[in-house]
């Protein structure tokens, strides 16, 4: 690490800068990192896109994103055509445009980092598990790196895979017949620390019948990369995930868990009100909703949110709304306006907003540690993103999953196999169904039986993250023999 003359207590200030990948699930983690690292006596510099930029402007204020004297935020071109757009870029070519565009201006901004005033030269670069551009910029200049791995454990895991389905044939798949002719239930026992998971809970991205799929190559390859760093901070914990991460640091022992991560927290209070609560959403929440549960009984109200890149046909979006309807049970619902397929605003029925109107409120975004944390809250309808995830660990909420794709569908299979906390809704949406298991969760004995297990989890991360727990002491290392820097 680079050593600085101790003349001025600034220029003895450690430089982290941070660069998540453009998406919301993304971006959420890594500002929750940052404020860690700042509340450790870091100076902190968080790049957006100009794209996310300007949706974190319309979201949260221009006060917000002045930053603090010690916390700054900086952009990059994307080098994507111009969108009005207040949704999530198109995955496709963000990856894309992430291997050919963001290296250039990522290393003249960390080049003018190091020459601006006041002088604060960069230490360390926090990149994104799938950022690999990022990391070559921390290489090209000579400053430390460290991958942080957004996602799950077993995501990264499922991930590593998939160059040795292509070795054993099993991919590419020899037309679309897959989808639907059985193969995808297809169990596989070589894989360590995933016994017996099937192809179809392994990350979507494999479900391909050309290897040069953009994004089937573009996670593999970044998978790979981000499993050869130096050092991997994931946002997870050992009694959650400890075999995988085990099976991972066969191949790398430098994996640091620190989750979940907005649980730790609560042990490095902010010095500027207001600056932690505004969170990092993309998207304007809706505060009313919160007033709206407490009318509730506790664990009274299903909360039902996809994240924000899963997207639905019409069809499925009606299903899912007449199967939730059909419940007769209270529901708080976030529906962004882009989930249906195509369309600029995502509308419901009138008759089903005329049913539900006393038992359902219907909104764009919320804070939603503050919705499931919330005691009326008994059950969560979840895409199974990893941010959710933990969160719903974290708060003892019991899931219904609808994965959609990426390692969703791998969280989806721990939650309900090994966590035993979740249940699976077939992909084809059936509104019928929805309805039999929302109502065994909220109200069956099953879901009596998730509530209970849940509660042991939120226990387990609760414990993991207190002081002298297994992901605050990763976090205490990670600053101090990796970072080498002695924490204020």
């Amino acid at each position: 690490m680079d050593s600085y003359s101790p003349s001025t207590h600034i220029q003895q200030k450690p430089h982290a800068v941070f660069v998540p990948f453009p998406v919301q699930g993304h971006v959420n983690p890594f500002m929750q990192l940052a404020k860690l690292f700042r509340c450790k006596g870091f100076h902190i510099t968080f790049v957006n896109t100009e794209f996310n930029h300007k949706r974190l402007i319309k979201s949260l204020g221009q006060d917000f994103v002045k930053g603090l004297p010690d916390f700054q935020f900086e952009t990059i071109p994307d080098g994507l055509p111009e969108s009005d757009k207040n949704a999530t870029q198109d995955v496709v070519p963000l990856c894309e445009a992430s291997r050919k565009n963001f290296h250039a201006p990522l290393k003249e901004l960390v080049k003018k980092l190091n020459t601006s005033s006041p002088h604060i030269p960069v230490t360390c670069i926090i990149a994104d598990g799938f950022s690999g551009f990022a990391g070559k910029v921390a290489k090209d200049l000579g400053i430390q790196e460290l991958v942080f791995w957004t996602a799950s454990a077993c995501g990264m895991l499922g991930y590593l895979q998939y160059d040795e389905l292509v070795e054993r044939g099993i991919i590419p798949f020899k037309g679309e017949t897959f989808i639907d002719d059985g193969t995808l239930d297809t169990s596989l026992d070589w894989i360590s620390g995933m016994k017996d998971i099937r192809l179809k809970d392994l990350p979507s991205f494999m479900r391909i019948t050309d290897l040069s799929d953009i994004l089937f190559d573009f996670v593999g390859s970044e998978t790979q990369n981000c499993l050869r760093s130096s050092t991997i901070i994931i946002n997870s914990f050992e009694e959650l995930e400890g075999e995988t991460l085990d099976t991972l640091r066969a191949n790398n022992p430098n994996i640091y868990s620190i989750g979940p991560i907005h649980m730790l927290g609560r042990h490095f209070p902010e010095k500027e009100n207001g600056f932690k609560a505004s969170g990092s959403s993309l998207w304007k929440s809706d505060p009313e909703c919160i007033k709206w549960l407490s009318k509730w009984e506790p664990c009274s109200v299903l909360y039902i949110n996809y994240g924000s890149i899963t997207v639905m046909t019409n069809h499925h979006l009606k299903e899912f709304a007449w199967g939730i309807a059909n419940s007769k049970l209270p529901f708080l619902w976030i529906l962004r306006p882009d989930v249906a397929m195509g369309e600029e605003t995502s509308t419901l029925p009138q008759d089903f907003l005329d049913e539900v109107k006393d038992r359902g409120y219907i909104t764009s975004w919320c804070y939603q540690d503050q919705v499931l944390s919330h005691p009326s809250i008994g059950g969560f309808l979840t895409h199974c993103g990893w941010n959710s995830t933990l969160e719903t660990i974290s708060y003892g909420v019991p899931t219904i999953c609808w994965p959609f794709f990426a390692e969703q569908q791998t969280n989806c299979w721990y939650l309900c196999k090994s966590w035993k906390i979740g249940m699976e809704i077939n992909h084809d949406v059936k509104r019928d169904d929805i309805t039999e298991l929302v109502v065994q969760m909220m109200e069956g004995e099953k879901g009596k039986e998730m509530r209970h297990k849940c509660l042991e989890w939120k226990k387990k991360a609760r414990k993991a993250t207190n002081l002298g727990g297994s992901s605050y002491n990763n976090f205490q290392k990670l600053i101090k023999e990796v970072l080498h820097h002695k924490a204020i």
